[in-house]
């Protein structure tokens, strides 16, 4: 037995994944020591299978061959399901039967990051259970060192086929644009819609781990130009954009306007809860009060729940929730589905229910009721002081006597509507977001935000330049 033990970057071990910069913050022998250490959790539980996939980024190759090799040092069989998105990778796990699944991805970062995402069992991996495999490499707590397998297994066609299997739209041609935005979704999205029926177009569907088109996140709208150009030069329903890894989902209606995640999610949800009447559909504290109130008015229970896509499969699982979703871009559909995020298949569901409507989807869109509110703001706040200036803003509110929702930070109600302000889980910031029905109201709102951050010694926040939402 060799003797191991092994230091990460401590910026490398957040709270839903481990992820860091490729030569600085994440090397090829952190793979093999993620492997070592989770194949050992999973060795110790009597698991001898885990499933292993990457997506497209350059250092993914030689990050996942390194944590193939940790993962078969604990004697465990490793299935190699390849390059594609990390939805892929969990429904593999399902279908192989694995006792645990590793995703090799950077997700929606730069090319020069990268990471890993995990899941044990049935269940998201994530927090403590990350800074476990933190406390084990250092003290060098693994089985003892055994010979495993591996061996290549090709899942995308039963993927594909499983997702089609949901299909309820018919047979009515949609024109729909596609952008798996370079990243590891892109041969999935091809193969999926050549089995669709209607007018497909895909861009940028080569996967490219520099990403030459745009940054592969489709929560901002400068990455959602080219699909909105494409969709008025093709007239088509509308546009799907994904993230690196295609685990978020990016919507554009036919007038090229942005579905934001909550009025995605009240599409959705409106479908579910006909076959699923009074579920409850999760979505996070960041999303606008018209999606809560929109679930409750089609017969479901909204549920608030804290931002994180771990956190909210954790919650749906407690609760048994058919839907649930985030700004971010999140969908997970337990409804037919398996409970976890994925991108393509929450397309579509979309699909099908755009193709059984009478109008356009940016009718459905216009429909809704009309709020203002400010994108997600971000104000640096040293990781060290970020969740206590949240409590310090907790503690007035409630001296004042407001209105607050404490589920993720502080929400915070008035007769204008209402503000947020929460610790980001992964990053040295504090994020916030409001939500008025005038712009004189959202002005008192962000003056709100901006009193507490000031109270707590933080500076005056810059809300110039920001878009006004939805």
């Amino acid at each position: 037995m060799t003797a191991f033990n092994h230091r990460f970057d401590p910026t490398s071990l957040r709270e839903y994944d481990i992820r860091g910069i490729v030569g600085e913050t994440l090397k090829p022998e952190d793979a093999f020591a993620i492997g070592r250490c989770f194949g050992s959790i999973v060795s110790r539980a009597q698991g001898t299978k885990v499933a292993v996939g990457y997506d497209g980024r350059l250092s993914s190759p030689e990050l996942e061959a390194q944590l193939v090799a940790g993962l078969r040092a604990c004697g465990l069989e490793v299935l190699r399901i390849g390059c594609g998105p990390t939805p892929m990778l969990y429904f593999a796990s399902y279908a192989l039967k694995a006792d645990g699944a590793i995703m090799v991805t950077g997700s929606h970062n730069p090319p020069n990051y990268n990471g890993f995402k995990m899941m044990l069992g049935k269940k998201p991996f994530y927090g403590p259970q990350i800074q476990e495999i933190g406390r084990m490499a250092a003290e060098g707590d693994v089985v003892p060192t055994a010979v495993g397998t591996d061996r290549e297994v090709d899942v995308s066609e039963d993927y594909i086929a499983r997702m089609l299997q949901d299909w309820d739209g018919g047979d009515r041609a949609l024109k729909v644009v596609w952008d798996p935005g370079n990243g590891s979704g892109a041969e999935i999205t091809k193969r999926l819609v050549a089995k669709l029926p209607g007018t497909h177009y895909v861009i940028n569907g080569t996967i490219d781990g520099t990403f030459p088109a745009h940054h592969p996140d489709p929560t901002v709208a400068k990455n959602l130009e080219q699909i909105i150009a494409e969709v008025a030069k093709n007239g088509a329903d509308l546009g799907i954009a994904f993230d690196g890894d295609a685990d978020r989902i990016g919507v554009v209606d036919n007038e090229g306007h942005i579905l934001f995640g909550d009025q995605l999610l009240i599409v959705l949800a409106r479908d579910v809860l006909k076959s699923k009447p009074g579920g409850t559909i999760i979505a996070d504290v960041k999303a606008s009060q018209v999606l809560f109130d929109e679930v409750a008015k089609a017969g479901g229970t909204p549920l608030m729940w804290k931002t994180g896509h771990s956190l909210i499969k954790s919650k749906m699982a407690e609760t048994g929730s058919p839907l649930a979703g985030e700004m971010s871009g999140h969908i997970f559909f337990a409804d037919k589905w398996y409970g976890f995020d994925d991108a393509p298949y929450s397309a579509i569901r979309l699909l099908g229910i755009v193709a059984r409507m009478s109008g356009k989807l940016s009718d459905v869109r216009a429909a809704l009721p009309q709020v203002i509110n400010t994108p997600e703001l971000r104000f640096d706040c040293p990781d060290t002081r970020k969740f206590d200036v949240v409590a310090e803003v907790k503690a007035r509110l409630a001296a004042e006597g407001a209105k607050v929702q404490d589920v993720d930070g502080v929400r915070v109600l008035t007769e204008d509507g209402w503000w947020l302000l929460r610790a980001s889980n992964t990053q040295a910031v504090l994020v916030a977001r409001a939500e008025a029905k005038s712009e004189a109201g959202l002005e008192r709102l962000k003056a709100g935000i901006a009193a507490q951050l000031q109270a707590s010694g933080l500076a005056a926040p810059d809300f110039t330049g920001e878009n006004a939402g939805h």
